[in-house]
């Protein structure tokens, strides 16, 4: 597909069924064209007129990643992986913001329940599964020292 009405309107029934950072664009509309200057072009085109924004995407993928419980570590790397620049990435992965730590107690709370750690080895399996959702490792410690 080198047409580009076509490249256009590939790229906008992607968009239309989730937001995608130009990164993905490029990837999954790469296939489709081989002409890379062409591409650009549908890419600015699409950031220009508002239907491609890298902003709106990191802010809805840290919400929905949020929601299933996933710290900033985690999502910080899923949105480099997805090609989002550093300052965004900074600006919506800010460890040092209370509601990290609020989302942290929920998810250990849904996955453990209310009661603290019974001994060392319960206390050890709430904070590797705190660092696999992407919780930094002081926030695990103080959380868990703190209820113990």
């Amino acid at each position: 597909m080198s047409d580009r009405s076509e490249l256009e309107q590939a790229a906008i029934r992607l968009l239309a069924n989730r937001e995608h950072s130009r990164a993905e664009l490029r990837r999954k509309l790469g296939g489709r064209c081989e002409d890379d200057a062409l591409l650009d072009q549908v890419l600015d085109w699409l950031e220009s007129s508002g239907y491609q924004s890298d902003e709106r995407f990191a802010e809805l993928y840290v919400k929905q990643r949020k929601q299933k419980g996933f710290g900033p570590i985690r999502i910080r790397l899923e949105l480099q992986e997805r090609g989002i620049t550093a300052d965004l990435i900074d600006a919506w992965t800010d460890p040092r913001e209370v509601q990290w730590l609020e989302l942290l107690d929920r998810c250990c709370q849904r996955k453990f329940g209310c009661s603290p750690p019974d001994d060392f080895k319960a206390q050890s399996k709430r904070a590797r599964f705190l660092e696999y959702r992407g919780f930094p490792s002081e926030m695990i410690r103080s959380y868990l020292w703190h209820d113990a």
